[in-house]
């Protein structure tokens, strides 16, 4: 029995040694066939600021220097108005909505009291034109219009019925895409 009782420690051993062994091979192998486990710990990742794009505006009327201005998108005709030096003391700017968003490509002008603002003049408070009330002459005044599309959009109305929407005009082919973007804050079928 002394002879057992020697033999059991260094046996046991050796039988948790080739578990263990084995244990690995095991783990290894499932490895190989793509059943590894990979735990990955999720680490901070920094937020990037984007950079606000680049817009240009022009700035005209009563300012003190009008021109074109680089401004960032989101900003208002206000900051607009600051850039071209401020408003000259003549200007009237209650006919202008100084807060409105600015976009790219966008005319400004700044009216001198007494003077009207065009209805097609970005920026201001005028009228939107009505498209199923608003007279050829008035679809004229509309940037990219002209009477042959003052006409086509008249015709269209008392041939298919009132536009029930703005984007009528682009559906109805009566207009194309890159001219409606720029007359859409001024017109409304309401």
């Amino acid at each position: 029995m002394d002879n057992l009782e020697r033999l059991r420690v260094p046996v046991i051993a050796a039988l948790l040694v080739v578990f263990v062994a084995g244990l690995a091979m095991l783990t290894l192998q499932r490895g190989s066939e793509g059943r590894q486990i990979e735990i990955i710990l999720p680490s901070p990742t920094p937020r990037v600021a984007t950079q606000p794009r680049e817009v240009k505006v022009y700035v005209s009327g009563a300012v003190a220097r009008p021109g074109v201005y680089s401004l960032r998108e989101g900003d208002r005709i206000e900051d607009a108005v600051k850039a071209a030096g401020g408003a000259q003391p003549t200007a009237n700017l209650s006919q202008v909505n100084l807060a409105r968003r600015i976009k790219d490509e966008l005319q400004i002008h700044i009216p001198q009291t007494g003077e009207a603002l065009p209805a097609s003049a970005p920026g201001g408070q005028s009228q939107l034109i009505n498209i199923n009330t608003a007279s050829r002459e008035q679809l004229d005044t509309l940037w990219g219009i002209g009477p042959t599309r003052a006409k086509n959009i008249v015709d269209s109305r008392s041939e298919k019925g009132p536009f029930k929407k703005i984007e009528e005009l682009v559906e109805r082919k009566l207009i194309p895409r890159s001219t409606f973007d720029r007359i859409k804050d001024l017109i409304t079928a309401d």
